[in-house]
């Protein structure tokens, strides 16, 4: 797959604020996420009461919180190891979620929290398999039934970004492991 032109990106300069309902929970993003999905999967239509989840993967680092923080509530996943989703204590609306993979170095900011969400377009649609089937995907939209590769999908600098963060998300996955392995002792 060919990587986008950013010459026709309709996306706004960064940095861009959402928040909750409420505006207890604001924060503002530093940069660009990493990627943008659009997740049909059953799991995110059960969590959101929708057909779909709209997520920018961005380094949590980059996500800076300009009011009260969220709550973080652990949530069952597809995977089994769970996500926490960070919600308003007040408006109870979820604002992004960090999951197993990525733990607290990764947030997937829900887009239609963000203050200008049409502005982020997906830049793929993923477990498509068990899209609802009067969701049409839009002609040209990149699209898989389920997952993809990063190279394939991801601008050549989100996947630098990956690079960089690497070494901090392998320290927090083997402290991770480590913890469970003296839990289950």
């Amino acid at each position: 797959m060919s990587e986008p032109d950013p010459s026709n990106d309709p996306r706004p300069e960064t940095p861009l604020e959402g928040g909750c309902d409420c505006r207890r929970v604001r924060y503002r993003l530093a940069s660009a996420p990493l990627v943008v999905h659009c997740c049909h999967c059953r799991w995110c239509q059960r969590e959101t009461g929708s057909a779909f989840a709209l997520n920018a993967m961005i380094e949590s680092e980059r996500v800076t919180l300009l009011g009260e923080a969220p709550e973080l509530v652990p949530t069952p996943s597809a995977s089994g190891r769970g996500q926490d989703i960070a919600r308003c204590p007040g408006c109870r609306v979820a604002v992004w979620s960090h999951y197993a993979g990525g733990g607290p170095l990764l947030s997937f900011v829900r887009v239609g929290t963000l203050d200008e969400p049409d502005r982020w377009p997906p830049d793929i649609h993923i477990f498509t398999a068990s899209r609802q089937p009067w969701v049409v995907i839009p002609a040209g939209a990149r699209a898989v039934p389920e997952y993809y590769r990063s190279e394939e999908v991801w601008s050549a600098a989100s996947l630098e970004r990956r690079r960089a963060l690497a070494p901090r998300l392998e320290a927090w996955r083997a402290a991770r492991r480590a913890a469970e392995d003296g839990a289950a002792r």
